[in-house]
């Protein structure tokens, strides 16, 4: 019955990675502190992944459930 859950999780994630193939985020950077005065740069980091992760995570959930469903 775990196997399910977890197949299904892997399937799931494998689609939500093909759809969306990264994500950005903000990083604040101190550049200069000079007593009173201080001057923070916002950095904007990306997380990029190949949508083949994706596909090879929904062939990997698919073969779980159909493992699964031969038990």
């Amino acid at each position: 019955m775990k196997t399910k859950y977890v197949g299904i999780g892997i399937l799931i994630i494998g689609i939500l990675m093909i759809i969306y193939t990264g994500f950005n985020y903000v990083t604040k950077e101190k550049v200069v502190d000079i007593g009173p005065l201080e001057m923070i740069v916002e950095k904007n980091n990306p997380v990029q992944w190949s949508p083949i992760v994706g596909v090879i995570l929904l062939v990997g959930g698919i073969a779980i459930l159909a493992i699964n469903r031969k038990k």
